[in-house]
């Protein structure tokens, strides 16, 4: 089997976003635009990837990590430049190179394989990804013979009006043989306006040379879309999230409104799941079947059982268990762990919290830093005290235990199994298993004063 490489050109700073943000980190529903062009050559199992990288050099190592192997272009002297970079790495290599732009997050693996596959099949020397553009305007042409072979690449300002009328364009997308390339690359010259060398350059030198050029056609123009500027990186996640949705709803998944759902390329969801409108998934987050999600809820990197609902609430990196509720107007912050079957209602919030199973945090409460037991009930506007103004301090709550509504839990504290806080206690002491906990002032009652009040 044919090795097969791939080299991601990543090194233009982009000056048309207008961004400190390096170009091809800008995010496409949550994940930077080079991240899914690797991720893609990775699902075609490439044996190396090289990422030409420049600009901003070390944010986009760090982004990618492992996934890639890097190469610096130091000054940015052209595509045909940038790919060279890699010949240390490649350049004695057999096999066939990929060459991705890393600002093109559209581009599927199925067109890639298809892409190579192409290029096996006719032989070729290199092939080009090409597809037919409503508006071919500013683009390279492809000019055929009348066999349908690749003539030549000629670029929209050199190209004659008959010419010019072609809609079959060069994405920028190429493989190649690899050690051709390489070879072709040291002919590339830079006698142009920019002074730059050009990749589509190489096709020619390659053509001159009786190399087979080969296209392959692919039917979904939208795939090609170069990410230069913001108006363009808005298309972009268009485009791709009404993908994702349609993958979601092909898997079993009810989407109510695709357009006003907003899902995360590396979300998953559990089939006869519903997404009210207005939800946002975000980052690895995990989603089991049968839930309802939304309206206007938005979960980031948790994990979520089957059977639960999330009612316009926010949860972010943490788990929920199977058959939980949240919300309305509830707020999950990192690090928590709902158990199964537990209850959190509107106007709640949990931090760092553990819930076991069955427990509930129906209305207006904080729970921070806390461990709960199963079976808890923890009544209306109930606060775990956690934080002295320099440190934060555990609470715990166990099995069976029941808190009256207002009571405030002074951390460090603990409630002890099946004990109950009487409601309005400021609990400042271990409460002993199975006891009554009654910490609040008694009451007097001042009979009369209320009329002496209103007589002043």
């Amino acid at each position: 089997m044919t090795n097969t490489y791939a080299i991601v050109l990543a090194a233009g700073q982009g000056t048309r976003m207008k961004s400190d943000l390096y170009k091809v980190l800008h995010p496409v529903c949550g994940k930077p635009m080079v991240e899914h062009v690797v991720d893609h050559i990775i699902g075609i199992g490439a044996d190396k990837i090289v990422s030409i990288v420049g600009h901003g050099a070390e944010m986009v190592e760090q982004t990618l990590g492992a996934k890639s192997e890097y190469a610096l272009q130091a000054e940015q002297l052209g595509t045909a430049h940038a790919v060279q970079q890699a010949e240390a790495q490649l350049g004695e290599l057999d096999g066939v190179t990929l060459v991705v732009c890393g600002d093109t997050p559209l581009i599927k693996s199925e067109t890639m394989q298809a892409l190579l596959t192409h290029h096996t099949e006719m032989k070729a020397k290199a092939t080009i990804l090409t597809a037919h553009a409503d508006n071919p305007t500013g683009y390279g042409r492809i000019i055929r013979d009348e066999e349908g072979n690749v003539l030549r690449n000629i670029e929209h300002k050199d190209a004659s009006p008959e010419e010019r009328n072609v809609t079959e364009i060069n994405t920028g997308t190429y493989c190649f043989d690899n050690r051709a390339l390489f070879e072709a690359l040291k002919k590339v010259k830079n006698d142009n306006a920019q002074g730059e060398y050009y990749l589509p350059d190489v096709i020619g030198i390659l053509k001159a040379e009786n190399a087979r050029i080969a296209a392959y056609v692919t039917d979904d123009f939208s795939e090609t879309i170069g990410v230069n500027d913001r108006v363009v990186l808005a298309e972009a996640e268009k485009v791709m999230r009404q993908r994702i949705a349609e993958q979601h709803m092909r898997n079993g998944v009810t989407i109510i409104d695709p357009s006003n759902t907003y899902i995360s390329a590396d979300a998953e969801i559990g089939r006869d799941t519903v997404l009210q409108p207005g939800t946002m998934i975000e980052g690895h987050t995990t989603i089991g079947e049968k839930c309802t999600i939304g309206p206007n809820s938005h979960i980031s990197n948790s994990k979520i059982g089957n059977d639960s609902t999330i009612h316009s609430s926010v949860v972010r990196d943490s788990t929920i268990g199977s058959g939980t509720t949240v919300g309305p107007f509830a707020h999950i912050r990192p690090d928590s762990n709902l158990s199964d079957n537990v209850k959190i209602g509107n106007f709640v919030e949990v931090k760092k919290t553990m819930l076991g199973e069955g427990s509930k945090v129906s209305h207006l409460s904080y729970i921070g830093d806390a461990e709960v037991g199963t079976h808890v009930n923890i009544g209306c506007g109930t606060i775990t005290v956690n934080y002295d103004g320099k440190n934060k301090f555990q609470t715990t709550i166990e099995d069976g235990a029941f808190v009256g509504c207002n009571s405030n839990l002074v951390a460090p504290v603990k409630v002890g199994k099946g004990a109950y806080v009487a409601a309005g206690s400021t609990v400042t002491k271990d409460v002993p298993e199975n006891s009554l906990a009654i910490a609040r002032a008694r009451q007097e009652n001042k009979e009369g004063y209320a009329t002496k009040l209103n007589h002043n």
